[in-house]
């Protein structure tokens, strides 16, 4: 990567490279972007100024998909995102393209700069310098969209017929770059890995091979980026979309609604175990090196708390640096745990390496299954993974149900949805907002992907486990399926008067 430069953006070439800057003392921003994605390039213009502006920071660029380890590792999914460091530390996330939130998260993490005049323009606040206001005007003309735009008017006949053909040649359909059996970046390869963890069959397509596909599906799905999954012709997202639908299990819902037979990891797991696993546990193999009474007992310690730790040492006294880190985790969190010392039965220490086929400590339970060690942890609660998993297991206090019952009374007509109206994140969430608008319904919406707590207990609040979710006057109309079907037979404007 070589010296540091100040006011320069410096690429980081591997991960030798971005460890080497982290040992410094001055703190970091680093923009993970990629080559084909124009929001990236506008968003890297805002950050090379910002470079500029504050010269006592470092400003490092990060290609995503041609440094999958280091994206990985601060759990990128989507480009731009932006990652913060001080004091070698990450301290901070940001994702997608917003000038004024990142001039002022900069301004935040690494210290004002010294600015000769407040020149900057009042959307950005204090925190950006006079060079960035050039960039950001500029940007903002060429990103400001005309509502009544027809993107689809853009594509030729010919082309928009081949596009349709394409979409609905499959069930399942992903465009992506390269092959599922050799993928040509880090997201579509994620996106497959998915897909056939769930047992899903699904035809693809390599944008790489056809320039004409992939400008064109940027205009016909109204989605910048790649890859691109749908579903019976509807469009589900990419691939943080598809993360997040997978790890919430609500990918799983989706395909089985849509009659898309899934085979899920877990009844794999279980089919090649052959009834080896216990009752409860992630990966748990009940050996016939452990006697039954053994087992029984260490299934009971496993299930003796909804979350379980078993380490050297003791909460208040850890006796080793990885058992200590879990137990700060689980603070941080301020998750509710019981904890079984391992140093004080050697039985235990012994029959849980075979009970849970984990050979270290410590080892973390939730619900009854093994979720891992402190390695495993840390990397979800950097994810966001951890508190999603507490919540589906009922670990941590649920939403308000207060909170809820307002929420979805707030208005006469009320859409939980993924995104906005006006930039919808899932194809489900476009079509129903399409009916709404077309009916001439009015009606209030909440961005279920700006609040995970509201995201998981609607679920639990509607019996509902899919969005989005249409109400009337605080009850439940149903979710895209039940909301076209209503309109197709001319009854979803009499339904939402009644």
């Amino acid at each position: 990567m070589g010296g540091r430069s100040s006011g320069v953006v410096q690429d980081v070439r591997s991960k030798a490279d971005l460890d080497e800057a982290l040992r410094g003392a001055a703190p970091m921003v680093v923009h993970f972007w990629a080559s084909w994605c124009d929001a990236s390039k506008q968003m890297d213009q805002v950050f090379i100024h910002l470079a500029t502006d504050f010269p006592h920071a470092l400003f490092l660029r990060v290609e995503a998909e041609e440094q999958p380890s280091i994206s990985e590792a601060y759990a990128v999914s989507a480009v731009p995102c932006f990652v913060f460091f001080k004091d070698g530390k990450c301290v901070e996330t940001l994702e997608g393209a917003n000038p004024s939130i990142l001039a002022n998260k900069v301004a935040k993490v690494v210290g004002p700069a010294n600015l000769a005049q407040s020149a900057s323009p009042a959307s950005l606040g204090i925190a950006a310098g006079p060079t960035i206001l050039e960039a950001v005007q500029d940007m903002a003309k060429e990103n400001v969209p005309s509502n009544n735009k027809n993107l689809n008017s853009e594509l030729s006949d010919g082309l928009t017929k081949r596009l349709k053909q394409l979409v609905n040649s499959h069930h399942v359909f992903l465009f992506m770059k390269g092959s599922p059996e050799q993928p040509k970046c880090g997201f579509s390869q994620k996106v497959v890995e998915i897909l056939k963890g769930e047992g899903v069959e699904f035809g693809s397509f390599d944008i790489l091979t056809d320039n004409e596909v992939r400008e064109g599906m940027k205009k016909f799905s109204n989605w910048p980026t790649f890859p691109q999954l749908f579903c019976k012709g509807e469009l589900l997202g990419g691939c943080d979309i598809v993360v997040a639908m997978h790890e919430n299990g609500e990918l799983n819902v989706v395909l089985r609604d849509h009659g898309i037979p899934t085979i899920s990891k877990a009844k794999n797991l279980t089919e090649s175990a052959k009834g080896s696993m216990p009752e409860k546990g992630g990966g748990l193999c009940d050996s016939t090196d452990l006697s039954v009474e053994v087992a029984s007992r260490l299934r009971t310690l496993v299930n003796s708390s909804p979350v379980m730790v078993f380490m050297k040492g003791r909460p208040e006294e850890p006796k080793c640096g990885f058992s200590h880190k879990v137990i700060e985790i689980l603070q941080q969190e301020k998750v509710a745990f019981e904890s079984f010392d391992v140093l004080y039965d050697d039985e235990v220490r012994q029959g849980m390496k075979v009970f849970s086929n984990w050979s270290s400590y410590p080892q973390v339970y939730i619900g009854g299954e093994l979720i891992g060690g402190s390695d495993i942890l840390l990397e979800m609660q950097k994810s966001g993974e951890l508190k999603k998993i507490l919540a589906e297991k009922g670990t941590i206090a649920k939403v308000n149900l207060e909170r809820l019952k307002n929420l979805v009374i707030s208005s006469l007509v009320m859409l939980f949805m993924k995104g906005t109206p006006d930039a919808p994140r899932c194809g489900f969430s476009s079509k129903v907002v399409d009916v709404l608008q077309k009916e001439g319904i009015s009606f209030g919406y909440f961005d279920i992907l700006t609040d995970e707590e509201v995201r998981q207990g609607l679920k639990t609040f509607s019996n509902w486990p899919t969005y989005p979710q249409l109400y009337c006057k605080g009850e439940l109309i149903g979710g895209c399926d039940i909301v076209l079907e209503l309109h197709s037979e001319g009854k979803l404007k009499f339904t939402l008067s009644e």
